[in-house]
């Protein structure tokens, strides 16, 4: 069997190279090796589910395999294509543990701040590069941000955002997380691109009003 630091090389490879990193990591979802830790964070994905309303695909890991594969396809307008990757795979590692259902409501409260502290125990495991780790985990913590800004949520901290991540970076990593959803007809698409642009032309109006 190869060792864990094998395996995340070739994670690594896959998020890097395929033009569909879902075909890999659904091929491997049922290898014994993703009950072992820290591969096991990522393993309870599949049995989180999600509110039907917003996600029609069922589990955060099938939601998850939409969202790499759009980043697969939008990486090479990121400033790393490495970190836009694994932040992909990694962006909602934070549900598993903050998801509640109740009355058949599901939320998943906080799992962005929770899911980058995941995100930075899960790549401790197998890198010391404090750059990428902080990176990767920075667009983690901020990707639900896109739609706390567009709706003028009370809790949206633009200004802390904006000192750890561009408004670019995070708008192009937001379209691949609002996009990798079930039941994206051309009028959702549409309706999620002007989110987008919606979020930077607010975060810009922001700063100018700061000036």
């Amino acid at each position: 069997m190869n060792s864990k630091m094998e395996i995340f090389k070739e994670w690594n490879n896959h998020l890097l190279d395929d033009s569909k990193p879902s075909v890999y990591f659904n091929k491997i979802k049922d290898d014994s090796i993703l009950d072992e830790y820290p591969f096991s964070m990522l393993k309870k994905l599949e049995d989180t589910p999600q509110s039907e309303k917003y996600h029609p695909e069922g589990s955060v890991w099938n939601h998850t395999m939409m969202v790499l594969d759009i980043a697969a396809d939008k990486k090479r307008f990121s400033k790393d294509s490495r970190v836009f990757m694994w932040a992909a795979l990694l962006h909602d590692i934070g549900k598993p543990s903050t998801t509640k259902v109740s009355k058949k409501k599901i939320t998943s409260y906080n799992h962005d701040s929770i899911g980058s502290k995941l995100a930075r125990e899960f790549l401790v495991e197998f890198t010391d590069d404090n750059k990428f780790i902080d990176e990767v985990c920075i667009l983690v913590r901020w990707h639900m941000h896109l739609l706390f800004v567009v709706k003028d949520l009370p809790f949206a901290k633009i200004d802390e955002m904006l000192s750890e991540t561009t408004v670019e970076e995070l708008a192009l990593f937001g379209t691949c997380d609002r996009l990798g959803r079930g039941n994206m007809c051309e009028e959702k698409i549409k309706e999620e691109d002007k989110n987008i642009d919606m979020f930077i032309k607010k975060c810009k109006q922001h700063l100018q009003n700061k000036k």
